[in-house]
């Protein structure tokens, strides 16, 4: 059984920081080829961004939550800040700062599959002074910081190296994964990494495309420095790998509609769990449960499930 990772004693929050956006989504029954214009199905227009999504995955995990980020002063940052508190996130670190709010343009087709492009917006004047204060205040009260890579890979860095200074339990979801990699000073201080198959070959140089490419990618982390790596396998399920061994978890099967979020569910429904005190394949496992939930629906945050549902999925198994 794999080992659990360290936590804060007598706090259960969960910290994220990261990126918030919104999401302008358009349905096709496939991809436009280049230069083609292609007549869609649907569109919506939503709350997006990573850190965001993942705090709302958090926060309906049951989580006691806080966000911190940035909004521009345009006319989407009411749609950000709503959504989050709907879920119930504390956004008294969510800064606005003059310009535009971050924006997501998603493709997604009739198989469910997506492409996307981020413009960073306000996202981009996220700062030290930022985390800094959010870590002042809530870190006595939190036990597991969640952050991922659509902030500027120094200000990463910072938040990473905070958070272990206040004794948190770091989670990195390494999303979107640069191709030159992070500075190898920062993956003895991640306690848990979770990349998807692409996040881990982009990082690792390994082609991730199995269970047993899948370890030696773990195994490469692991030799970093890294406490635990979840590498997330879509359909596959997924393998966590630390210095006690190898678990397989499982993929529960369900009709795939879109597959944006599910990453950010998996890792807001992990950093619960593991401030809640549950060992990491247990966590790891629910976190798979939502992910899958996600899948099945439109959307990037609208797409992501209760904790009765997610409850509910682990029970039919």
């Amino acid at each position: 059984m794999p080992a659990q990772p360290p936590s804060s004693a007598g706090a259960d929050g969960v910290l994220v920081i990261g990126s918030a956006s919104v999401d302008v989504t358009a349905f096709a029954g496939r991809m436009p080829r280049p230069g083609e214009t292609l007549l869609g199905e649907s569109f919506s227009l939503v709350l997006g961004g990573k850190g965001a999504n993942q705090a709302v995955a958090a926060g309906r995990a049951g989580a006691p939550v806080r966000f911190v980020g940035c909004v521009g002063d345009d006319v989407f940052a009411p749609l950000v800040q709503e959504g989050l508190r709907e879920a119930g996130v504390d956004i008294s670190h969510l800064h606005e700062v003059p310009g535009q709010t971050g924006v997501a343009h998603i493709r997604v087709d009739g198989a469910g599959e997506n492409d996307i492009v981020v413009v960073p917006g306000a996202n981009g004047h996220l700062g030290a002074t930022h985390v800094d204060a959010a870590l002042e205040e809530f870190a006595a009260s939190s036990s597991v910081l969640l952050t991922q890579l659509e902030t500027p890979l120094e200000l990463t860095a910072h938040i990473i190296r905070s958070a272990r200074e206040h004794g948190l339990t770091v989670i990195l979801d390494p999303a979107p994964a640069p191709p030159g990699g992070l500075d190898e000073s920062i993956w003895p201080l991640v306690d848990v990494v979770t990349p998807n198959e692409t996040e881990a070959s982009l990082l690792t140089g390994i082609e991730v495309d199995s269970r047993e490419t899948a370890q030696r990618a773990g195994h490469w982390f692991l030799e970093r420095g890294t406490g635990h790596a979840v590498i997330t396998m879509a359909g596959a399920g997924s393998v966590l790998v630390d210095r006690d061994g190898t678990t397989d978890l499982e993929a529960r099967p369900v009709d795939v509609l879109d597959t944006t979020a599910a990453g950010d569910a998996f890792a807001g429904y992990l950093a619960t769990s593991l401030a809640a005190g549950q060992d990491l394949a247990t966590a790891a496992d629910r976190a798979g449960a939502a992910g899958a939930l996600a899948v099945t629906r439109r959307g990037a945050s609208p797409s992501i499930p209760a904790d009765s549902e997610v409850t509910d999925l682990l029970a039919r198994r």
